[in-house]
């Protein structure tokens, strides 16, 4: 094979992918184009890879179908069953591996390696679908070939174009549709379908990047879209009306929603800011898993889904390509059969990758840029991370976190007594699970815990003794008045007062009181649920008919809803670790 553009390979017709030299003071690939041995020549040196249009693309996919709403099934269709003759897994022959070897050496990372304790190589890979967890756990050389995996990003502007990278924490929105319009996705979810909001992750990682909570969002949850702006192909924007009380998968695709509508959706339903979104359609997962041959699970027994198409025997498996997808949409065999057991299967699937992407296990480049060709080419982004240079810049913000430190969670939910098809949310886990990640506490054990001594107790005052004015700046309307109520009726503490609106609007709740006023300051703070960080003392002691002040911010919801976020998974919320090995279908 020749080695089009690609420095001094032509003229010592070396093959490209023998010139990438293992470094074990690094761990990492080098290109070398001087056959003695010399430096790896800088991306400057080098003209930019060209295409090779023999490589059979393959179109990039997400993660499962979605359970049609009733205006889309068809009489007898099941979601769940492909057409007759389903796609077998396959990658095309002769894959490109010198001359996208070559390619890759030709745009390789700008940044000078760090040597390693270890000889271990480390890649950051980039995903569709599950693409935020991959990107956090790579590591070590960041592998990008920007002229050619910029060809294979799709973008939509969602009206957001936040930075690549930040210094605070990130919530990245994971989308799989459920849209047959993939090559080779006919034969799966529903015909009409315009692409729904099929898998949908909320992925938070922390301010200090040592830990990460994903959060699967049930397809089926009863929730409320909001007015959404849209951006035409002419240039125009059209705002697609909002609806009350629908599935949440109908936050795309439905009534011309693109994925802006979706992250508007989660961030009315959590209360968390995103910044950033991927999506992709049923190829991501077959062409993912036969890019890096295979992702095992496991399966606590027999599994016989007539409708995936899916059977394993109890034990581990392999599984990539049609039968990894059939592993990621299952339902009818596992659990309680519900939509609720595959978002586990899912989360199992995923961890497994992502253990996989973290092992030595591609020891060629030509293998790695299978990985990079295939994640690119199953996804669209928004316009912030939306070239092949920002996702490496998004990815090496990210990649610190350490797999043991990622934890899955589904978000809590109740059958819908009103359609046993759907469900609602359940508050009384959801709410503290949502503050959280507001909070950004983790999620994973051990991490990010408070280390140091604790205090002595402040000894409380009884309720008849809390004095304290209440000013509304920033929580909903009327919320000083209930709270005063509240805190009468509920509590016994007569000598609360609405004092109106506050004269400035805060975005956290803050209490201040005297040192002499600690006492019926640490009874509130109880009662709310306040962090310390709400907490004021002035310099000097107060009259005993001066009260305390209570001003509630934009995180307050409502008396009795603690405004502090719990230090520990609520109880009854299913969670997981990334890197646990025994979880197995059941």
């Amino acid at each position: 094979m020749d080695a089009q553009g690609r420095g001094q390979a032509d003229d010592n017709n070396v093959d490209p992918a023998d010139q990438w030299v293992f470094n074990p003071n690094t761990g990492n690939y080098e290109l070398r184009l001087d056959p003695a041995g010399q430096a790896p020549a800088r991306p400057a040196d080098r003209k930019a890879p060209g295409r090779r249009s023999a490589r059979n693309p393959r179109a990039g996919g997400g993660d499962t179908d979605t359970r049609p709403l009733p205006v889309q099934r068809g009489r007898g269709a099941d979601d769940d069953e492909p057409a007759e003759g389903g796609r077998a897994a396959r990658r095309a022959a002769g894959r490109a591996g010198t001359a996208a070897a070559a390619g890759a050496g030709a745009a390789a990372s700008r940044r000078k390696p760090k040597p390693k304790k270890s000889g271990k190589r480390k890649f950051l890979y980039w995903t569709a679908g599950v693409v935020g967890f991959v990107l956090v756990a790579g590591c070590g050389t960041a592998f990008v070939i920007y002229q050619q995996l910029d060809g294979n990003i799709k973008k939509v502007d969602v009206g957001e174009e936040n930075s690549a990278v930040t210094d605070g924490p990130v919530n990245l929105l994971i989308i799989g549709t459920d849209a047959r319009t993939g090559k080779g996705d006919t034969g799966y979810g529903d015909s009409g379908s315009v692409g729904h909001a099929d898998t949908t992750i909320l992925m938070h990682v922390s301010k200090d990047r040592t830990n990460a909570t994903a959060l699967s969002i049930p397809r089926d949850l009863i929730t409320d879209i909001p007015d959404c702006p849209t951006k035409q192909p002419d240039g125009s924007t059209k705002v697609v009306p909002g609806q009350q009380h629908v599935r949440f998968n109908t936050s795309l695709g439905q009534e011309g929603r693109d994925p802006g509508c979706t992250w508007r959706t989660v961030e009315k339903l959590t209360g968390v800011k995103i910044n950033h979104f991927m999506m992709a359609d049923f190829n991501a997962v077959k062409d993912l898993s036969d890019a890096v041959d295979g992702v095992e699970v496991c399966a606590a027994k027999d599994i016989n889904d007539p409708k995936s198409h899916l059977k394993l025997t109890a034990g581990r498996h392999v599984v990539k390509g049609e039968q990894a997808l059939a592993f990621v949409r299952t339902r009818h065999s596992v659990g309680t059969g519900s939509d609720l057991s595959r978002i586990q299967l899912q989360q199992q699937f995923i961890g497994s990758l992502i253990r996989k992407l973290k092992s030595s296990a591609f020891g060629s480049p030509s293998k790695l840029l299978d990985v990079a060709q295939a994640a690119t080419k199953a996804l669209t982004v928004d316009t912030g991370i939306g070239t092949a240079s920002k996702l490496l810049d998004f990815g090496n913000d990210l990649k610190k976190v350490d797999l043991n430190k990622i934890t899955f969670a589904t978000v809590p939910v109740l059958d819908n007594p009103r359609d046993k098809a759907t469900v609602v949310l359940d508050t009384a886990k959801a709410d503290p699970l949502f503050k959280m990640v507001q909070q950004d506490h983790t999620l994973a054990k051990g991490a990010g815990k408070d280390k140091g001594g604790k205090s002595a107790p402040v000894k409380k005052a009884p309720p008849e003794l809390v004095r304290v004015d209440v000013t509304n700046g920033g929580g909903p309307f009327g919320a000083a008045q209930e709270t005063v109520d509240w805190l009468q009726n509920t509590k016994g503490a007569r000598l609360s007062t609405n004092a109106g609106n506050a004269p400035e609007k805060l975005s956290a709740t803050r209490l201040e009181y005297a040192p002499n006023q600690a006492d019926q300051a640490a009874t509130l703070a109880e009662w709310m649920g306040l962090p310390k960080s709400a907490l004021k003392t002035t310099g000097a002691d107060a009259g005993p008919r001066v009260p305390m002040k209570l001003v509630l911010g934009k995180d307050f919801t409502a008396p009795g809803s603690p405004i502090e976020a719990p230090t520990e998974t609520p109880e009854g919320v299913q969670h997981v670790n990334a890197d646990d090995k025994n979880i197995c279908a059941k």
